[in-house]
């Protein structure tokens, strides 16, 4: 897949293409859908399928301190949206000029002059330009005026509702993996290079492997169990993702410590894949506590693996 970072870097070959536009964040089951009708529009028309995406998320932007956690980073979505087979991804950076522009600025400037949309497929409630006046209807009078089609995205169910990512992330925040995973149609999966983090874990008899989040942390916290992959084998692990509050932390990392593994990690990417739920995130008394309860932690860890085939009987020690 071809990433192309701001419409500056568009050339000629990209053009004309069938795209949607939108945050995509989880790449869920109605994002799957999305991507199968785009790949439907451009095997009949003949065209690249073409996913267009903001950095930051426009309510990053706008209201940062309210903004929902992200279900996926940007290194995720791509991940996934190659996975998808998709041939493109345009990632606009989401900044003042953006936010400033009128709609129907942006819908000539991009759509029609640079990429030469053939078939765009946008949510009802997709709002662009300044002061969100683009719109459904407006994008349906350009299609008209310039020649291109124009489809709403489906709406996927589940149950009686429609999968969303506001309903991924209430599941993630409820410690409900299984719902998430159901409505993303696939186990949440984060992705980083292991940071250097305060060597607490290690102090502790834990050393831990440490993923960084800056601004816009996953919206779930707790103990999980996990496995790591990009070192060989998947390998079984327990992760903690929160703010450490026993420590009185700020930043939100996600430390994950390697069931009989030793090694340096530090600058290698990995990848961690969330099985299930320990327990929500607390804060202990003391570092003696903390260092009991981790115990417990890697204890239950090792026991839910060997039951669900993961790890042998004898290997769990």
């Amino acid at each position: 897949m071809e990433l192309i970072r701001g419409a500056h870097n568009l050339e000629q070959r990209h053009r004309p293409c069938v795209a949607t536009i939108g945050t995509f964040d989880g790449i869920h089951r109605g994002h799957q859908a999305v991507i199968e009708a785009l790949h439907a529009a451009g095997r009949r028309l003949q065209r690249p399928a073409t996913v267009i995406l903001f950095e930051p998320q426009p309510r990053e932007f706008f209201t940062p301190d309210r903004a929902p956690g992200r279900i996926t980073r940007l290194r995720d979505k791509l991940r996934i949206l190659e996975s998808l087979g998709v041939e493109r991804t345009l990632c606009l950076r989401f900044d003042r000029r953006l936010a400033r522009e009128p709609a129907e600025d942006f819908m000539r400037r991009l759509l029609i002059d640079a990429l030469d949309v053939r078939f765009l497929m946008v949510g009802d409630d997709f709002r662009f330009g300044h002061r969100r006046r683009g719109d459904f209807s407006m994008l349906r009078s350009a299609a008209q005026a310039f020649g291109f089609e124009l489809e709403r995205m489906p709406t996927v169910h589940d149950g009686d509702s429609r999968v969303s990512s506001t309903r991924v992330r209430e599941a993630l925040e409820a410690g409900d993996l299984a719902t998430a995973e159901r409505l993303l149609g696939h186990r949440l999966r984060i992705t980083g290079r292991v940071a250097h983090g305060e060597a607490l874990g290690r102090e502790l008899g834990w050393p831990t492997a440490n993923i960084r989040f800056g601004p816009h942390p996953p919206p779930m916290r707790g103990i999980f169990n996990v496995r790591v992959h990009g070192l060989g084998e998947p390998r079984p692990g327990v992760a903690s993702l929160g703010t450490r509050p026993t420590v009185n932390g700020v930043e939100t990392l996600l430390e994950t410590y390697l069931l009989d593994f030793s090694g340096d990690l530090y600058g290698r990417p990995i990848e961690v894949e969330f099985l299930t739920r320990q327990r929500g995130e607390e804060r202990f008394d003391d570092l003696d506590a903390l260092k009991e309860q981790i115990a417990a932690d890697v204890a239950a860890a090792r026991t839910w693996f060997v039951d669900h085939g993961y790890l042998t009987a004898n290997s769990a020690g």
